[in-house]
């Protein structure tokens, strides 16, 4: 039996969801080791202010913010706000600018105004981390204490321990698995785009999250990753898991080393076509010759003087290297950024040094066009 629910009923059920956990079901194993990475993190804290009581004059001790910070660190290493930076910036400065709001404003507005300007503080030396704002707060109301410390504070034990639990953190995520600290933007900037990765350099990554207020919540590296994850995915999915084994070329056209450039440039007119892979003994690609490496092998007057004749030019001598290979098992969906966008003529399909097939964009469209046929049939 069917039940219509009226409709504001299902409208106060939708905002009702809002209040529903966000955070998905976590995996049993990152439960544990969540919990014992902050066991083992604030027992390193633990450990330090019961053999530390007292540094440099300044009494040790154990605050409530460092909880936080702990579950930060070991729980979403990840986030963009546990990195050590933010946790060991934004500890710090939330103390400083609290004691400073203690020597110059009425306790009764102390805790907001400590509070306020130490998240000011946190945004403005791109530091956020949410325990500061705890921090600040636990200043102002152990305002005597605090007081009596002075700036030291800041430093002893904030300082201390938070940076701690960072160097606990540091190897204890790398030893389970995780990345600690993430590689943020600056590193990379440097490290090469994935080719499944459609247009999206890490850069635009970057602005996306920076677009959506989102740059606080996940780092440009790790959305990278995720959505070259997708990408691969849907890939396979777009061509129904068809491999590069099935659609490649296998009835190669090549030639050998020592093929003279004359011996090229009469395969290219003869077979019509606009790369040539260079095989060597078994089958071993060596390289591949363009049209346009024909030209310039013809035109290069250094390498004519050098063979004193372009008749003396073989396609060992013109060849470029072949790029990346990949294997007969590799989904087609992976090449079609290095087809589409980086304009590469062909792809080798390679076993081990052995050249077993190429793929060619007449060969994606091939396929692209096979399935809109099937579509249209169905």
């Amino acid at each position: 039996m069917r039940i219509f629910w009226p409709t504001n009923m299902r409208s106060v059920l939708n905002h009702l969801s809002a209040f529903a956990p966000a955070l998905p079901v976590p995996a049993r194993n990152e439960i544990l080791r969540a919990s014992a990475g902050i066991i083992i993190g604030c027992g390193l804290c633990t450990i330090i202010v019961d053999l530390l009581p007292e540094l440099f004059g300044t009494p040790m001790m154990l605050i409530a913010p460092i909880g936080a910070s702990a579950v930060l660190i070991f729980a979403v290493p990840n986030a963009p706000l546990a990195q050590p930076w933010s946790a060991i910036t934004g500890n710090v400065v939330s103390a400083v600018v609290a004691i400073l709001v203690l020597k110059t404003v009425p306790d009764i507005a102390a805790p907001a105004i400590a509070v306020g300007g130490a998240t000011l503080a946190m945004l403005l030396t791109r530091s956020l981390h949410p325990p500061g704002g705890a921090v600040a707060l636990l200043t102002t109301l152990e305002h005597e204490t605090v007081l009596e410390i002075g700036f030291w504070f800041a430093l002893i034990p904030v300082g201390v321990l938070t940076a701690a639990l960072v160097i606990g953190g540091i190897f204890f995520n790398r030893l389970t698995g995780r990345h600690y600290p993430f590689r943020h933007s600056a590193t990379a900037e440097n490290m090469q785009v994935p080719e499944s990765r459609l247009g999206l350099s890490n850069d635009e990554i970057s602005d996306l999250l920076r677009r959506f207020n989102q740059a606080p919540n996940i780092g440009a590296v790790d959305l990278g990753r995720l959505l070259e994850s997708a990408e691969r995915e849907a890939a396979t999915h777009r061509f129904d898991g068809v491999t590069c084994a099935e659609i490649m070329t296998e009835d190669l056209i090549f030639v050998a080393p020592e093929t003279s450039i004359a011996g090229v440039a009469q395969k290219f007119r003869r077979c019509a076509i606009k790369s040539l892979p260079v095989l060597g003994g078994s089958g071993k690609l060596l390289g591949v010759i363009l049209q346009f490496d024909v030209i310039d092998g013809l035109m290069n007057s250094r390498l004519a003087l050098r063979r004193h004749s372009h008749k003396c030019l073989t396609a060992l001598d013109i060849m470029r290297p072949a790029g990346n290979t990949v294997p007969p098992d590799m989904p087609v969906g992976h090449l079609l950024n290095r087809l589409a966008v980086q304009g590469v003529e062909f792809v080798p399909v390679t076993e081990g040094d052995r050249l077993v097939g190429i793929i060619t964009r007449s060969d994606i469209v091939n396929l692209l066009l096979a399935g809109s046929r099937q579509r249209q049939a169905a």
